[in-house]
């Protein structure tokens, strides 16, 4: 692409993005968006509170019921293993099957009797 098409196509892009932005300055929602935006910040400065001081006060559900949710939401935590080789007496903990010795243990011996190795699981 010539240098000269490159700065046409950016030329009349540019003039696109322009008349979407004048005809969104215009828009009475965005106006009127804006201007509770800026109300509802000078109200927080005035009562000196944050964004999520006030998305506290008007959730639906209390504090304590919006924490557990955002705890339910995340991945649970795996329960820790701990393998014991009973031919090498070797001793390894892992909370996942990426560990490389693991690996190779199941690999050689196979997967079934390697989860037979496991000595206790905690959380």
């Amino acid at each position: 692409m010539s240098l000269l098409s490159e700065y046409t196509k950016k030329e009349q892009l540019l003039k696109q993005l322009s008349e979407e932005l004048k005809a969104l300055q215009n828009d009475q929602r965005l106006q009127s968006e804006i201007e509770f935006k800026t109300k509802l910040e000078t109200l927080m400065n005035e009562y000196g509170k944050k964004a999520k001081d006030v998305l506290e006060l008007l959730s639906p559900s209390d504090s304590s019921n919006a924490s557990n949710v955002s705890t339910a939401s995340r991945r649970r935590k795996r329960k820790l293993k701990i393998y014991k080789n009973p031919k090498t007496g070797e001793v390894i903990e892992t909370r996942g099957g990426n560990h490389k010795v693991l690996k190779s243990w199941k690999d050689e011996h196979g997967a079934d009797t390697v989860e037979g190795w496991v000595v206790r699981e905690e959380d």
